[in-house]
Formats: structure tokens, sequence, C-alpha cells
């Protein structure tokens, strides 16, 4: 695994701009939101799921939103999907629950997982995501979130991700 080291190597070689922030740990997206108010552009949560054919999915979306998980799978091309549990997170990216990020995919083989991105993110600029830590946030563009992984052999899906209606 290649780890926040490689991902640090990569953003330099391809030239990728970004400015980080350090902070406090933070494991929901309360918390998160409260560090990241000061931090300009759009911040995310991410959803690591598994399909019922066992594909496992990183779906990356505005902290805001409230993924509406049911019509989420025809969003994404798939069928019914549920929570991946953390041994497969940490197997297949390395890295713990509340330090999920797209980023993480730098220590996914090619295949293993498909990352999602949600088509107002992978036009905005900045956008905040996880250095595969959750003491740290990362700024930079979508689409070098894109072009990231794409270099790592990954096929992103950018898609626009449906969202439950206000109660």
């Amino acid at each position: 695994m290649r780890g926040e080291a490689g991902l640090r190597a990569d953003l330099g070689a391809l030239g990728i701009p970004f400015t980080e922030h350090e902070h406090d740990a933070v494991f929901t997206v309360a918390e998160s939101d409260a560090v990241h108010a000061a931090m300009p552009g759009a911040q995310t949560k991410n959803l690591f799921l598994k399909d019922k054919g066992g594909a496992f999915w990183l779906v990356t979306v505005p902290s805001d939103a409230r993924v509406d998980l049911k019509r989420l799978p025809g969003a994404i091309g798939c069928k019914h999907v549920s929570f991946g549990k953390a041994a497969d997170m940490e197997r297949l990216l390395g890295i713990t629950p509340g330090s999920v990020t797209p980023l993480a995919a730098i220590n996914a083989a090619p295949g293993s997982i498909t990352v999602v991105l949600d088509a107002a993110l992978a036009d905005a600029d900045p956008v905040g995501v996880h250095p595969l830590r959750n003491t740290a946030t990362l700024a930079l563009a979508g689409a070098a979130i894109l072009d990231l992984l794409r270099h790592w052999g990954h096929y992103p899906l950018v898609a626009p991700i449906p969202v439950q209606e206000p109660a």
C-alpha cells in the first residue's frame, strides 16, 4: 500500500495544486462541519458500500447530502447496496472508518472498488477530502481528484447522486 507518502508523491509528480489544513480528528459529518466551517470550497462525506453482487463502491458526495440509498443503485449501475464492513475497508483501501476518502483508492488494486464522485463535486474547486487520515483535509479541484483516480488505474464514475427530500 502506497499510503499518504505515495499520495503526496503523486500530487507532486502530477503537478496538482492543493492546500492542506491540519485539524483535530473528526469521525462524523457534524464534527467535520465544525472543523471545515473556515475552509473554502465543497466539503465531502463518503459512503463505503457493497452491492448484492459483492462489488465494493466508494461514493463521495457533498457533506450535507442525505443520500437516497434506495435510488442510489439505479444512479450508479448496480443492485441493492449496504454499508461495507470495516475489515473490508481496511483490506481494500488501507484505511479505517472516519478516514474514508476517494484518495484511499491509491491503495486499492484497479478493479477492486468503483469510486463514484457526485457530479457537483467533479466540477467544484476546491473540494475538501482527507489525505487517508481524519486529522487533515486537502483542498483540491474535483477534476484533480478524477485525474488521481485515473492515474492509479481506476475508472471513476461521475454521477448525480440521488438525495432524500427534506422532511
